[in-house]
């Protein structure tokens, strides 16, 4: 293992960032519908002219590799290539967009409006968006958002038209097209609907490919998706979804392409819309469904505050400068382009690393606000049972503390240094007065009155325990997601403290191995790059040793007299986690026959009975991306096999032994 004076020539603090600009400064001082009717000439890919929404289809529809894919399933299930042919253009119909500027100058007027009225203000980094335009004018372009909200990809349309950039073409979802006539508008302002899984519906699969393809190649218009394939509900980064990223990049390994250029974008809430509704998902009440009708149910939030959005465009990054050394693109020249091929296992480890070196891009230009601080000390004294809340003055002083180790970290924090600390938090709790609760100068999550207010003269219905604890899990789930914003600054050097905290001495190796285990144990929970651990391992080290917290030689690891509070701090940052993981084993253990589908429910009704007889510390552990998580981990070890195909199809066979021995490990740590 190399010294951690390797990792101090990439000090995070050293990182330079963009500035920003309000973009909403000047949609408040001048009219709405001049901005909208304003003159748009984007720059376009080589300075080319878009072809027409039809010249796009027919382009798909003739190209040699669909017409490989219609011949091989006309004789497979006995049709004629006309049918075969009729059922892609039936595919590409429902898929496909069709951009209207007249509908993009609609929703620039509409989301001004909306915008105002939400936000505080919608801060850009100009320097990436100049960054963006030199990029779109030589090469295709990919634009990969973080996904926390439905808002994500309205925001990304509305700022590249702002800035004249050329608009995207946007994969979403199929549930979109329930909401008629939203669906159409979002089609006509670039949306492309795609189904949520193809299963082995290989026609369906090459008319996406192509299409996809097709747009990019020929500069049609940049390509958007969203790397994690669906929106955060916890507000962490989910594993990255391969499925789109190997089409974008398909064009560049078969040299049809001389580069690509993949631009990751941090979008960043103050106050997130979906909040409370995302917090009622995690405890398994169903998510609604799009709608018309349930957009203008939601008007009511235009009544309410949001903070600010922060949006940071990323150094766009060249797939040929990630491929160099990495694959061999020869391989590509053995077999006609037009035939598809699955990808080798070389083009798919390549596919994944690149993935999580985005979304770790994604991460580090994340806007973190004094309200992610505040929700760490919230949540660890609302877990430690403290009912007095804390006081505000102690509160500041612990927001301080965290404030200054998270930028030592490398943190992206937003926290205005001229305004004086006790101004800061107070804001903070003001915009996010729904979550807390301030009596006498104290201030604790507002848990006891979340069964909603009594109306004078009528009797309240008493609730149950259970009834009591979900709405307060409601209050602790919104708090958790963003606190989760900051996890990924603390979660290597919290892996460490966890480590060093139960390793029987202060041996480095010893603390090596049970850092790889925890982060071996947490690969699916956090962004955690595949095969990093020696390189994870010496940022944590680093970092604990630059802040004064431990000493470090070639064999032991010492913590330092100051370095008690902040190995106290990280340690209390994964303990949430490993009481999830471990409650998780125990309840496998006590099963017998399971299925995945039965999962959820039955672990949920378990941790609820324990949460209810005390012993369990963390009402978070009800988050079914947790429970989703932690099984994931069990059947990637080896402790849960998911038994695929016959009539057990689903069932999960429990290998209890090294259950068992999973939650002892995880227990003692």
């Amino acid at each position: 293992m190399a010294s951690e004076a390797v990792y101090s020539h990439r000090d995070p603090m050293l990182k330079k960032r963009d500035d920003f600009e309000d973009i909403l400064e000047e949609r408040r001082n001048s009219s709405d519908l001049r901005y909208a009717l304003k003159c748009y000439t984007p720059v376009l890919y080589k300075g080319l002219t878009p072809c027409k929404v039809s010249e796009l289809k027919q382009m798909v529809l003739q190209s040699d590799q669909l017409g490989y894919v219609i011949t091989q399933v006309s004789k497979e299930k006995g049709m004629t290539t006309d049918e075969v042919t009729g059922e892609a253009a039936a595919i590409l119909e429902e898929m496909a967009q069709r951009l209207q500027l007249s509908t993009v100058r609609f929703f620039a007027f509409t989301l001004s409006k909306v915008f105002k009225t939400l936000f505080r203000s919608i801060c850009v980094n100009e320097e990436g968006l100049q960054r963006l335009q030199q990029a779109i004018h030589n090469h295709p372009v990919v634009l990969l958002p973080s996904h926390r909200s439905y808002m994500d990809f309205l925001l990304m349309s509305y700022i590249l038209y702002t800035y004249d950039l050329a608009l995207p073409v946007i994969a979403a979802g199929m549930d979109f097209m329930g909401m008629k006539v939203v669906g159409e508008m979002l089609r006509m302002s670039g949306a492309f609907f795609i189904r949520r899984s193809f299963g082995g519906d290989k026609l369906y699969w090459a008319v996406f490919s192509e299409y996809v393809k097709i747009m990019l190649k020929n500069g049609y218009a940049p390509v958007e998706f969203f790397l994690e394939g669906t929106r955060s509900r916890t507000a962490k980064s989910l594993t990255p979804k391969l499925g789109l990223l190997n089409i974008v990049m398909d064009p560049f390994l078969k040299g049809e392409v001389f580069d690509i250029s993949l631009v990751p974008v941090s979008i960043s809430y103050e106050r997130t819309l979906e909040e409370a509704l995302y917090a009622r998902e995690l405890l398994g009440v169903p998510k609604p469904k799009e709608s018309t009708s349930g957009l203008f149910k939601a008007r009511k939030i235009l009544s309410e505050d949001y903070g600010s959005i922060h949006v940071y465009f990323g150094q766009p990054v060249s797939v040929r400068s990630l491929a160099e050394s990495r694959v061999n693109r020869s391989q590509f020249n053995l077999i006609p382009r037009h035939i598809p091929t699955r990808p080798s296992e070389e083009i798919l480890s390549f596919v994944n690393d690149s993935a999580y070196r985005l979304v770790r891009a994604q991460e580090e230009n994340m806007v973190l606000k004094p309200w992610v601080l505040l929700a760490f000390v919230l949540l660890q004294k609302q877990a430690a049972e403290d009912k007095q809340g804390t006081a505000l003055d102690e509160l500041t002083e612990q927001a301080v503390w965290l404030r200054d180790l998270s930028r030592h970290y490398g943190a992206f924090l937003h926290w205005p240094d001229h305004i004086p600390p006790s101004e800061v938090v107070s804001s903070s709790l003001s915009l996010h007065r729904g979550l807390v609760r301030i009596s006498e100068g104290r201030v604790q999550l507002a848990l006891e009155q979340v069964g909603g207010q009594q109306v004078p003269g009528e009797t309240r219905s008493a609730i149950t325990p259970e009834e009591e604890l979900l709405n307060q899990a409601v209050v602790i789930l919104s708090c958790v997601s963003y606190r989760n914003q900051a996890l990924n600054i603390f979660i290597r050097p919290a892996l460490l403290a966890s480590a060093i905290h139960t390793a029987a001495s202060n041996r480095k190796q010893e603390i090596y191995n049970g850092f790889s285990f925890l982060r071996n144990m947490f690969s699916n929970e956090f962004i955690l790059c595949p095969g990093a651990t020696v390189q994870d391992f010496e940022e944590a080290c680093y970092l604990l040793v630059k802040t004064g917290a431990l000493q470090i030689n070639q064999q032991e690891v010492l913590i330092t007299e100051r370095g008690h509070r902040t190995l106290a701090f990280l340690t209390s940052v994964l303990d949430p986690f490993l009481q999830g993981y471990q409650v998780v084993c125990r309840f496998l253990c006590e099963e017998d026959c399971l299925t995945e589908k039965q999962f959820i429910p039955a672990v949920r009704k378990f941790i609820i009975k324990h949460l209810l007889t005390g012993r369990l510390r963390y009402i978070e552990v009800l988050s079914s991306d947790l429970q989703k998580n932690a099984l994931a981990a069990l059947i990637r070890l080896g402790a849960v096999q998911k038994i695929k195909g016959g009539e057990e199809q689903g069932t999960l066979k429990l290998n209890k032994v090294m259950l068992n021995s999973l939650e002892d490990t995880l227990g003692k740590k």
